[in-house]
């Protein structure tokens, strides 16, 4: 698991850098992004993970979100993995942009020849962070999980099958119920196979309705714009609004207008994110 450096950047006090390693979950090279704030030389900071989107990489957040002068502020470290495997030579991998490499839903794939190389849940919740754990003044004691649109996804259904290592969730424009979308049939088909059942053990409207302990889980954030053109047929949040009503789990849907599904929405109200994390995290 040695870790290469790619390069690193000075940013508000604190440092971006860009990292490889061989990955034991996913059997390949991965990479990730981290930004230490300057706190982190005073000793072990909060861990707050983001999972980017369709098409994305360990980059997109880190370039485009405006993160890092807040997280200087609050001491916040800032942890980036990439959206999938790569460079795998599997069929298919490369042929459509949504699905294969920068598609990985953040599941661990269960049908051949997926199953070797996609396992992401895995490296996510249990590789990753115990690899920024030994490299970074990392606390894993103190993790949260956000994510926009397939890292929405998977922020709220990892977060909500492991409410034990996260403290807080938040998402931007999630794929909230992936077994009703093209996306999620497209992905979960491949990596799952044809039992709708799997299909629904990684759909956060599934996972939320059936949430038990809701009263001690903290509330979840969620921002969707409302021009955003993959609301209607692929996003579904009114799913998750009715899960989450369903089983009492706290969720705060806040829907605003004129704002689409990319960058300029992200970074228009990352700030409420971290701060909303940060009272979590070290409250």
């Amino acid at each position: 698991m040695t870790l290469q450096t790619l390069s690193e950047h000075a940013s508000f006090g604190g440092r971006v850098g860009y990292y490889e390693h061989d990955s034991s979950a996913n059997a390949c090279r991965m990479r990730f992004a981290v930004y230490v704030p300057p706190q982190g030389a005073d000793g072990p900071l909060p861990v707050l993970t983001y999972l980017a989107g369709l098409t994305c990489t360990e980059e997109t957040f880190m370039i485009k979100a405006g993160a890092q002068r807040l997280a200087s502020e609050l001491g916040l470290l800032l942890v980036a993995p990439d959206t999938s495997p790569r460079g795998c030579n599997l069929p298919g991998e490369d042929d459509d942009w949504d699905f294969g490499s920068g598609a990985g839903f953040y599941i661990d794939a269960t049908q051949a020849p997926w199953s070797k190389h996609y396992r992401m849940e895995s490296y996510v919740v249990r590789e990753l962070p115990q690899l920024v754990a030994a490299e970074f003044p990392a606390d894993l004691k103190r993790q949260a999980l956000f994510g926009h649109s397939m890292g929405g996804h998977g922020a709220l259904t990892l977060g909500l099958k492991y409410p034990e290592q996260y403290r807080s969730l938040s998402v931007f424009a999630p794929i909230a119920a992936p077994t009703r979308c093209p996306w999620g049939h497209k992905a979960f088909s491949n990596y799952l196979g044809e039992d709708r059942s799997e299909w629904a053990r990684h759909d956060a409207s599934e996972l939320a309705r059936k949430f038990e302990g809701a009263s001690e889980h903290s509330p979840t954030l969620v921002d969707q714009g409302l021009a955003d053109g993959f609301l209607e047929k692929q996003l579904y949040p009114e799913a998750l609004e009715e899960g989450c009503a369903s089983s009492g789990l706290a969720l705060s849907l806040r829907r605003h207008a004129d704002y689409d599904h990319g960058y300029f929405f992200i970074s228009s109200f990352v700030e409420d994110h971290l701060r909303n994390h940060d009272k979590y995290l070290k409250g």
